[in-house]
């Protein structure tokens, strides 16, 4: 499971390098210009943001690998995780139109490739969150020692 973590916080590091490219990629400098200043501030702000957390969910994952795996802590931050990708593989499903890369080759393998990532996300928080949970128990007999 440790290396699944290390993978991910990699991985998630990379995506947080991603959004440096989106501005010029998806053109926001024209496409956002017919926005008002407040909602094109607030979606560089917000885009900013994203790419921040999800840096630090990579930094977090690379340095606290151990941590998440073996810890009552680790095992709740990873179920909080678990769920906060898995609704992102919700979204990526059921709220990006299917214009956006039906019938396109590049948007289509795109598209695939990032549900199958947020599904790998999603496993490994959650299958982690979730093996040996004695963190959900109240018995001592499935105490985690420190």
């Amino acid at each position: 499971m440790e290396i699944h973590l290390i993978i991910t916080g990699i991985v998630l590091i990379g995506l947080f390098l991603l959004h440096f490219i989106f501005p010029k990629y998806f053109k926001w400098k024209e496409e956002l210009s017919n926005l008002s200043l407040i909602n094109r501030q607030m979606m560089q702000v917000h885009s900013f943001f994203i790419a921040f957390v999800v840096f630090l969910m990579g930094i977090l994952c690379i340095s606290s690998a151990e941590e998440i795996i073996s810890t009552p802590f680790g095992k709740k931050i990873s179920l909080g995780l678990g769920i906060f990708w898995i609704v992102r593989l919700a979204v990526q499903l059921f709220v990006y139109s299917s214009k956006n890369w039906r019938g396109k080759r590049f948007e289509t393998g795109i598209h695939i490739f990032f549900c199958l990532l947020w599904m790998y996300f999603s496993f490994t928080f959650l299958s982690n969150a979730l093996s040996r949970c004695e963190w959900l128990r109240q018995n001592d007999e499935y105490h985690i020692p420190s």
